[in-house]
């Protein structure tokens, strides 16, 4: 039994201390973080755009009717897409335009520094070169006598 539970404890301290369940976990807090910012980009800037536009900051009561004491909403679905598409246009704004703009500035300085260096050869080759000259070299100097 405690062998089992030792590598049971072994094996789970283990899959904690691995890098992607540390990625994992970062990635969840970071998203969480990331859809407050997004949240109140469309809750507290671009809705408050639309109610000035169209005097509503959605469209829930679009299209609704009553069904005996139920009342239907379609509208509901058309604030669903609207919002899911602000939710988009602003991550595609706000992260991917900059983060695309970072990157190929990044791209473009390691291209830059990649040309600026001189191709350095291998002192092991270099070496094995001379020697490989020097042995021609030394092959016809004996062929000539």
């Amino acid at each position: 039994m405690s062998e089992e539970k030792t590598g049971f404890i072994a094996g789970f301290k283990e899959f904690i201390s691995r890098g992607n369940a540390i990625d994992l976990a970062v990635g969840v807090v970071i998203g969480a973080a990331f859809g407050a910012v997004v949240s109140a980009i469309v809750n507290k800037f671009i809705n408050p755009l639309i109610a000035g536009l169209i005097g509503k900051p959605n469209f829930d009561k679009v299209l609704e009717f009553h069904l005996g004491s139920a009342t239907v909403q379609p509208g509901a679905i058309i604030t669903a897409l609207v919002n899911f598409l602000l939710v988009a246009l602003a991550i595609y704004c706000c992260i991917i335009v900059p983060m695309n703009k970072v990157i190929k500035a990044r791209e473009a300085k390691k291209k830059t520094e990649e040309e600026d260096e001189e191709p350095q050869t291998d002192p092991q080759v270099e070496l094995l070169t001379e020697i490989r000259d020097l042995l021609q070299a030394e092959k016809s100097t004996s062929q000539s006598s």
